[in-house]
């Protein structure tokens, strides 16, 4: 396999959802497959022994949901990218899941085509999320705190753009900026709101700076 293939692995308990998707990424010569198990236990396993660049994660996995898997993840150093795949969620659980940083929720009515390029998009740096859900999800946060720094015109700008999930290239367009005045605001985004990815930005916003958007 080409050192350049997004690795995926994708955890979901209906073996013919799995299946039928798998087929799918199959399909696209820049994805492997790495894993497709139907329990948290399974992909926690595969987790510790390959490398897997994004997580495709159903919320829904029986006892339990995908957020166990997230906090599990994240306290044992997976550093890679989680695209929520469901068919519904609830706005509160919506809310939870991208405070704990997650890449995206991509709804399973969606094409396939569509989920393909959620993936790429998410592994070139971008989110992927309902906008009706994320606004919502906004709308019920009630966690600001007080104590972070306060965010400039532009910032506010940069980041309205990044929660419609837009690449820098379009972000600068819609400003009339260059490319790298959006990746300088981002980076002084990432550092007031001590994050590393648009994921985790999207999080501080839901968290604590819902009122602006």
């Amino acid at each position: 396999m080409d050192k350049s293939s997004i690795r995926i692995l994708l955890v979901d308990d209906h073996a013919l959802f799995r299946e039928s998707l798998g087929r799918l990424l199959a399909a696209e010569d820049d994805f492997e497959l790495v894993g497709h198990p139907d329990s948290i236990e399974e992909a926690l396993r595969i987790l510790k022994q390959r490398v897997v660049d994004i997580v495709l994660l159903d919320f829904d996995l029986g006892e339990r949901d995908g957020g166990d898997l997230i906090r599990i993840a994240t306290e044992h150093g997976f550093m890679g990218r989680i695209l929520l795949v469901t068919a519904g969620l609830d706005d509160h659980d919506a809310a939870t899941l991208i405070r704990r940083g997650i890449s995206g929720i991509f709804m399973k009515h969606s094409s396939p085509s569509s989920l393909v390029m959620a993936i790429r998009d998410v592994m070139a740096g971008k989110t992927w999320f309902d906008q009706p859900l994320l606004q919502r999800a906004l709308a019920i946060s009630a966690n600001t705190d007080s104590r972070t720094a306060r965010f400039t015109d532009r910032e506010s700008q940069v980041l309205h753009y990044v929660l419609e999930g837009l690449a820098n290239k379009e972000i600068a367009y819609n400003l009339d900026v260059s490319e790298s005045s959006v990746k300088s605001t981002l980076q002084q985004l990432f550092n007031k709101a001590g994050v590393r990815t648009r994921g985790q930005l999207v999080r501080v916003a839901l968290e604590q700076h819902r009122h602006k958007f």
